[in-house]
């Protein structure tokens, strides 16, 4: 430095702002009373296999589109078809396009559409074709780098159930199960999740090998309706019920799940499977489940598993099962206007087919709260209506100051939870009717979804295809409940193979006249929807 140079200015000192680590930085901007913003799902993508079939085209792909169309989905979502099919990405593009323009519940927008397909990706292949796999492979890894899904995929077996191991043990091979550092990978199973307790217990052990028991997102898509989670809404978040939901007051409850349709074009499914198989094992014992349960400590998977859980153990079988349980198949009758066949009649059926279309059946719940009220399970095809709803009945008054015939058309009290289709709650109860003499008849007071808020109720799979991509498992039956409700049906079907054929009954009507009698030998009779 010469004599004359200017000196040079000290270097500025260096303030270290102190960063708070990234589990404990706050958002500033966020509002907490904003209640989207916790359920948008975070990088990620969903492999769908039988990409082809009815459910996949009906209900997934429109859930996808729709959640898009909410905002829910990151904007790297990706989805990967998996079918027998000779196809192009462009060409599986299209099938979810006009799925969506058919089925997706919100408007369709040119803008969403175009985000979503640029991340879709069709894999053709068999379920134990290496190739394909391979292909898989690949397909998710170029997604990863070009659509920022940061190796969180969810696997969604949308298959038959004699698959789900030749799948599961498939992606274990391909390096498919096993996520990156920090990033997850998930299955997605459907029911019916094994067709007896052994082997439920066989599947579970064979997807357990693959996954963890946290993984394994086990769809019931009833657990998914708006109206089955107000069961809980109903009940714990208001003080008027729960002091009166108990053997006190309640006379008996009911739970029915109708459909109006035959088998349609599922005989290879349905045959040898039946009502009791496809809808008692898991939706109506888990709607019995939530009816019946006690307050769990929070609303997270693991509290509302252990209180189900004390629900389904505790599930007492009647003695006499020739008197507390109905097994029936539809027959020919009028239906919509139309006639219709009958059970033995629809194509592709054996015609000395035992399997059951109607199944009833009388439980009991050994606890302090349930000890001697019955709970009366029914579900069936080719029924009067189209209908689903939990029906709890009230004893009658201790006592009554009113003449007998002013109460001669009086019932019983009852609260009525509508799942499907007119979601909403009923509570029914009984009113003087205008005039000079004292006359007491039942009035019903109501509550619909559709009514009550501005907001359309979300699909099913909406929720759950979220549930899966957020890893909030609440909605979602564990392979305890699975073995657990195994547990109660298993001696019912072993009963029921052994004594004789299913009793008739005409496609139109509400079940065989012996559904009717069993709860007529307790003083009952089934509510009609």
């Amino acid at each position: 430095m010469t004599e004359n140079a200017p000196a040079q200015a000290p270097a500025p000192e260096v303030v270290r702002v102190p960063v708070a680590p990234a589990a404990d930085w706050v958002n500033p901007l966020r509002d907490t009373r904003d209640r989207r913003l916790p359920r948008i799902a975070g990088p990620s993508g969903l492999v769908i296999f039988g990409v082809t079939g009815d459910l996949s085209r009906k209900k997934l792909m429109p859930a996808v589109y729709d959640l898009a169309n909410r905002g829910l989905l990151p904007p790297g979502f990706s989805l990967v078809g998996f079918a027998r099919r000779d196809w192009e990405d462009q060409d599986f593009a299209q099938v979810v396009h006009d799925a969506v323009r058919e089925h997706s519940r919100t408007p369709f927008r040119e803008e969403v559409w175009q985000q979503l397909a640029e991340g879709m990706r069709f894999i053709p292949g068999d379920f134990d074709d290496d190739t394909a796999f391979k292909q898989l492979k690949d397909a998710v890894d170029e997604l990863d780098a070009s659509r920022g899904t940061g190796g969180n995929f969810a696997f969604y077996l949308s298959v038959p159930p004699k698959f789900f191991p030749k799948v599961v043990q498939q992606l274990k091979k391909h390096g498919l199960a096993s996520p990156p550092e920090g990033s997850w990978r998930r299955a997605v199973i459907e029911k019916p999740f094994g067709h007896d307790l052994d082997s439920a217990r066989e599947l579970n052990a064979i997807v357990h090998e693959v996954f963890e028991p946290d993984q394994v997102f086990r769809i019931d898509h009833y657990l998914g309706k708006e109206t089955v989670q107000n069961i809980l809404a109903l009940r714990f978040a208001n003080q008027m019920y729960e002091p009166i939901w108990n053997r006190s007051y309640v006379d008996h409850v009911q739970i029915t799940m109708a459909e109006d349709i035959g088998i349609g074009g599922r005989a290879g499914y349905y045959d040898g499977i039946g009502a009791a198989r496809d809808v008692i094992q898991n939706h109506l014992l888990q709607l019995m489940a939530l009816t019946a349960m006690e307050e769990p400590i929070a609303f997270d998977a693991e509290a509302l598993l252990t209180e189900k859980l004390k629900v389904l153990k505790s599930v007492r079988l009647p003695h006499d099962l020739g008197q507390s349980t109905v097994l029936g198949q539809y027959s020919e009758g009028w239906q919509g206007g139309e006639k219709v066949v009958g059970y033995l009649e629809e194509d592709g059926i054996d015609p000395k087919s035992k399997t059951d279309t109607f199944a009833a059946i009388k439980l009991g719940i050994d606890n302090r709260r349930w000890a001697g009220i019955p709970f009366y399970l029914r579900a069936g095809k080719r029924l009067g209506r189209r209908v689903t709803e939990i029906a709890v009945v009230f004893k009658r008054a201790p006592h009554s100051p009113f003449d007998s015939t002013a109460t001669e058309e009086l019932g019983q009290n009852a609260i009525v939870i509508r799942v499907q289709p007119d979601e909403g709650m009923t509570v029914r109860f009984g009113s003087k009717v205008p005039g000079t003499s004292m006359e007491i008849r039942d009035v019903s007071m109501d509550f619909a979804y559709g009514e009550s808020f501005t907001e359309s109720s979300p699909e099913a799979y909406e929720r759950l295809i979220l549930d899966v991509l957020l890893g909030d498992a609440n909605l979602f039956p564990r392979h305890q409940e699975v073995e657990e409700s195994w547990k109660i049906l298993d001696p019912i079907e072993e009963y029921w193979a052994a004594h004789g054929r299913p009793a008739q009954y005409a496609s139109g009507s509400w079940g065989p006249r012996e559904a009717d009698e069993m709860l007529a030998r307790d003083g009952r009779s089934w509510r009609r929807p």
